[in-house]
């Protein structure tokens, strides 16, 4: 299929672009008054993102309401380790949780490499979206990385500090190899499978990348990433690790198109670390809690600093979901002002 604004992959493959495509991460959530009526009628999140045509629908709002470049897949990351015989809930407020942990060479038994046939809701709702969106924009696929997956099976849920997946990398490091290969098989063949269901472009979510010293970043997340990334052809894959500027110059070798920066990360300074790549970014999500005068003088700032370097405008991070949607939509139009 033709696509009628191909803005996201020209920029991710490095092209020059009449303008700076735009999206944002959770786009597709509780910011939208319409995503909160579809949700008041399920039982909860899971019910959501294991209903095709529900999942679907949330998808493309955002290309609807606030006119963004690309749609990404409703889905979450823990559906992997769900197929791998660990399954969770998202309990309201909290976060996610998992009634089993992986602690021990005796829980790893209990575990499996994830048939990609388990996951069949995700690619359903893909080819759904693709079919509805028409060709309008892009749909992105995604995964979370490794070591981000490893560290809610091992934690059980969420942490400040992910003591316990860290203890094990110290403790036990070969039952930790173990299990991120088990992930990253997993991740291979659903990414696979997104790709063949109609992905456009894939991006991998590290969210827990800073809470590793280098090293063990290197040593524990990113070569399982490197052979994600090696292994998904025919679509471009952005890598977002957040956190994670201390790996920028290793991240250079990877096999992917784009790197995406949190907030924190200085544009100038990764311009010359990352030449060859195109990278995604950077807003601080709090910038949109600013008037409206604020928001575009801040995405002018930001647009600014990655200058003309092959670039996808973005948040640093997901957009929070008491953000005002009418901020969202002036951000979104200050990209487009701005890089006209």
């Amino acid at each position: 299929m033709i696509l009628k604004n191909d803005l996201l992959l020209r920029a991710a493959r490095g092209e020059k672009t009449e303008r700076t495509p735009v999206w944002l991460m959770r786009q597709a959530g509780r910011v939208l008054p319409e995503y909160r009526a579809v949700r008041e009628h399920l039982s909860g999140f899971k019910e959501l993102v294991e209903t095709p045509e529900l999942a679907a629908e949330v998808s493309i709002q955002p290309v609807d309401i606030l006119d963004v470049d690309a749609a990404i897949i409703f889905s979450d990351i823990l559906v992997v380790p769900d197929a791998m015989g660990l399954p969770y809930e998202l309990v309201e407020k909290v976060g996610p949780r998992f009634s089993k942990t992986i602690r021990s060479e005796e829980d790893l038994e209990g575990i499996k490499v994830a048939d990609p046939d388990d996951i069949s809701y995700v690619y359903e709702a893909l080819k759904i979206t693709k079919r509805a969106l028409n060709g309008r924009v892009p749909l992105i696929g995604f995964s979370g990385a490794p070591w981000t997956l490893f560290s809610y099976m091992v934690e059980g849920g969420g942490s400040k500090t992910f003591s316990e997946p860290k203890r094990m990398l110290y403790q036990n490091p070969q039952l930790a190899h173990r299990l991120l290969d088990m992930i990253t098989e997993s991740t291979i063949a659903y990414l696979k499978r997104q790709v063949e269901s109609g992905a456009d472009l894939i991006q991998i979510f590290d969210s827990w990348a800073g809470i590793l010293a280098p090293e063990y970043y290197r040593e524990f997340s990113l070569k399982y990433i490197k052979r994600i990334c090696s292994a998904i052809e025919n679509v471009p894959i952005t890598v977002f690790a957040k956190g994670a500027w201390f790996a920028l110059e290793d991240m250079a070798d990877l096999d992917c198109q784009t790197i995406g920066l949190d907030w924190n990360m200085d544009a100038s300074i990764v311009k010359s670390i990352l030449r060859a790549k195109t990278l995604q970014g950077n807003l601080d999500p709090c910038a949109l809690y600013g008037s409206f005068d604020d928001i575009r003088k801040e995405t002018k700032s930001m647009l600014d600093s990655f200058g003309d370097h092959p670039h996808i405008a973005n948040l640093g991070h997901g957009v929070y979901p008491d953000t005002d949607p009418e901020k969202v939509k002036c951000f979104i139009e200050s990209v487009k002002e701005f890089s006209s």
